[in-house]
């Protein structure tokens, strides 16, 4: 197995690969995450893919990339996300401490004797940590296994085997407090150390916060398997119903019938409103039911009324029938008339009756549109005259 040679090759391959490790760690979970889709994070460079999995940051398998244990553990111990509980790592620094005390006290040279006191502060640290760590990764546990564990009887196991961790880690809570004030009082007294005193005070606080939580969980726990019981038993009561029903037996071994018949529970019927109607006599008479139709009045006194407004009406001028006439301009009859004859085209449109008032460079329009439609019977010269600064060529009938 290759590893990195420095820490620089390690931080700088991250960051080269931030995209696609980003992706495969929040996936990681919801989906397998597939080659293909790993290819187009790394521009479909497989050199790239397999230099992370030649240096064991990632796994492939059957086309499916995964994290190798040891990397998805360290960034899920750094984010804070790692939702397995193992407190075996506490007793596990317990144990280290109580050994390197040891020797500490019978060591002589003063080089390796700092040498254990730094191991000690460190290992104090992680304790500290890794309680405080595995508190709430004990709370989240829990919350998700009521919320989402669909089988009860499976549900009710994880949270007896949680509420176990519970008591243990307050139990390594406790060890921790009587290693540090009652098993090795001659150490504390004989190492004066500084940062170890503030370890120690920052540690007693941390293990303080974790205790008081612990009894929060313990209260939730036993909230949750009170739950948890009581939805089991109406469970069992309710298969056992159906199983009478199903029998034909329900009403000959329960008392069913009398209880039901005893209800009178009406929340789902719909609902009948009575209109409340007042005589009139006592409205007339009555000094309350008059005061309340001043009190109406008055409310009502100071609502503008909005007058709908009329149309004016409809002037006779509308109504009158309106005919518009407007000349079109016949292309085939001019074509036809312009056979019958011997001038040139231009001429002949220059001075055709159109019946309406066209101007000069409306008839230039038409004598060229004229050319468009009827070329083919056309004989069009190459001769060219001009008039009104416009040239044209001298058109005539075939």
């Amino acid at each position: 197995m290759n590893t990195f040679n420095d820490i620089k090759e390690l931080v700088l391959t991250l960051n080269r690969e931030a995209k696609l490790i980003a992706e495969m760690f929040s996936k990681r979970k919801s989906i397998d995450y597939k080659l293909s889709d790993a290819l187009q994070l790394v521009d479909y460079d497989e050199n790239r893919i397999d230099f992370l999995i030649q240096r064991s940051v990632i796994r492939e398998n059957g086309g499916i990339l995964e994290f190798d244990d040891l990397f998805l553990k360290f960034f899920e111990d750094v984010l804070d996300v790692n939702e397995e509980i193992n407190l075996s790592y506490i007793d596990q620094n317990i144990k280290h401490i109580k050994e390197n005390i040891v020797y500490y006290l019978n060591e002589n040279n003063q080089t390796r004797k700092y040498g254990y006191l730094k191991l000690i502060k460190k290992t104090f640290r992680k304790i500290g940590l890794i309680t405080y760590r595995s508190v709430v990764d004990l709370r989240r546990n829990i919350e998700n296994t009521f919320k989402n564990e669909a089988n009860y009887k499976i549900k009710q196991l994880k949270l007896e085997n949680l509420d176990d961790k519970r008591t243990t880690v307050n139990s390594l809570i406790n060890q921790t407090l009587s290693l540090i004030n009652e098993e090795e009082v001659t150490f504390f007294n004989r190492a004066f150390d500084e940062e170890l005193n503030r370890n120690i005070i920052d540690l007693k606080y941390q293990l303080s916060e974790c205790s008081h939580n612990l009894i929060e969980i313990e209260k939730q726990l036993i909230d949750y398997l009170n739950q948890i019981k009581k939805h089991g038993k109406f469970l069992e009561k309710l298969r056992r119903l159906k199983y009478l029903k199903d029998h034909f037996t329900i009403e000959a071994e329960t008392n069913i019938r009398q209880i039901l018949s005893g209800k009178n529970q009406v929340v789902f019927e719909k609902r009948i409103t009575e209109p409340l109607k007042l005589s009139i006599d006592l409205l007339r008479n009555d000094e309350k039911a008059f005061e309340t139709i001043r009190r109406i009045a008055k409310k009502h006194k100071d609502r503008k009324r909005f007058k709908s407004e009329l149309a004016d009406s409809i002037s006779s001028d509308y109504l009158e029938d309106n005919v518009e006439e407007e000349v079109m301009i016949d292309y085939g009859e001019i074509r036809n008339r312009f056979m019958a004859t011997s001038d040139n085209l231009f001429n002949f449109i220059l001075n055709y009756d159109f019946l309406k008032e066209v101007d000069f460079n409306e008839r230039v329009t038409i004598f060229c549109q004229v050319i468009s439609l009827y070329e083919t019977e056309l004989d069009i010269k190459n001769d060219f005259q001009t008039h009104n600064e416009v040239e044209y060529a001298m058109v005539v009938a075939k």
